[in-house]
């Protein structure tokens, strides 16, 4: 039989750090172990493909739309990956053609099958997305550091920590952001916030390396994002059993789960100070976090993704090696 001809489709171009690029990455590695020959593209032209995932329900909308008039009789697989489900599917009328149009829909984990109708349930899978790291913890002796990971958008709401950080009073505490600034108005506003509180840094976008490495140099991670799919930054500290301090919504239950421990709600930076004095306060506290963190692991196990696909492939007719 020959080999299957895969096209993943993403917005975010070559280069890009975006969740969405690394996501398609992964999967394509996955789907070539599988002996299937792919290619990952920002849009579809008619290369030959047996199979399309296409990530982001607006964004992928005209490369999945050409693909079903051109192979009506051919699967293609959407990945809901963030603000597409929790936003765009109820308000783009692209967006929700997306989801009809598809063979099988991918969500990141299992509570944003609650935003699906119960139609679009029976054809959704939970694929967790997985991480390899061999990095430890190693935070800091003399500060309590907190990173801030992901690009600074207003989905993100990428200054709550630094708005929190003022009803923090302890100088040994400091927050590092990194982040590449999507508009001239939060590179201000990252600007302005490390001349009024020195403990507050931004220091722009870094390669994933220097990420991960300022992730495991930290005593906790603060995710304060309006919506999510199933952040992979989330992902990669629950593989690292790095504390998580998150925000109360359907992407970060459905990775640290309904019990989680410190939780907030959207925008409340004064509640985030609170969980920052408690983690800063009480060891038992944080040990507590990096515990439950701990316990998830198996979510983002590469081989429970990897048996994952293979059983999705297997579903549509193909036959995974």
């Amino acid at each position: 039989m020959p080999a299957a001809k895969v096209v993943i489709v993403t917005p975010a171009p070559p280069g890009s750090r975006a969740g969405n690029r690394k996501t398609a990455i992964r999967w394509a590695q996955f789907l070539r172990d599988f002996g299937c020959r792919v290619s990952v593209l920002t849009q579809w032209a008619g290369e030959p493909c047996d199979l399309l995932v296409a990530l982001h329900a607006r964004k992928s909308h005209v490369a999945l739309r050409a693909f079903r008039e051109s192979h009506p009789d051919r699967p293609a697989l959407l990945a809901l990956t963030g603000t597409d489900i929790y936003r765009d599917i109820r308000q783009d009328r692209d967006a929700a053609a997306s989801l009809e149009m598809a063979t099988r829909l991918i969500v990141l984990q299992k509570e944003a099958l609650e935003e699906l109708t119960p139609k679009q349930r029976r054809k959704a899978r939970v694929i967790h997305q997985s991480v390899t790291s061999s990095l430890v913890p190693v935070p800091p002796v003399r500060k309590f550091r907190l990173c801030v990971l992901g690009h600074l958008r207003e989905e993100k709401d990428p200054f709550c920590a630094a708005r929190a950080l003022r009803w923090v009073s302890d100088s040994h505490v400091e927050i590092i952001q990194a982040g590449k600034a999507l508009s001239a108005k939060m590179t201000h506003e990252a600007e302005r916030r490390m001349r009024d509180d020195a403990r507050y840094r931004w220091v722009g976008e870094l390669p994933h390396w220097a990420a991960m490495r300022l992730l495991s140099r930290s005593h906790a991670m603060v995710i304060s994002s309006r919506m999510e799919g199933g952040a992979h930054v989330v992902s990669e500290a629950i593989a690292m059993g790095i504390p998580v301090i998150a925000t109360d919504i359907p992407g970060n239950r459905g990775l640290l789960g309904t019990g989680y421990p410190a939780y907030f709600p959207v925008g409340d930076h004064t509640v985030l100070a609170a969980l920052l004095r408690r983690a800063l306060d009480d060891p038992r506290f944080l040990n507590c976090l990096a515990a439950a963190v701990r316990r998830r692991r198996p979510l983002v196990d590469p081989r429970r993704e990897q048996r994952t696909w293979r059983g999705l492939l297997r579903e549509l007719g193909f036959r995974p090696a």
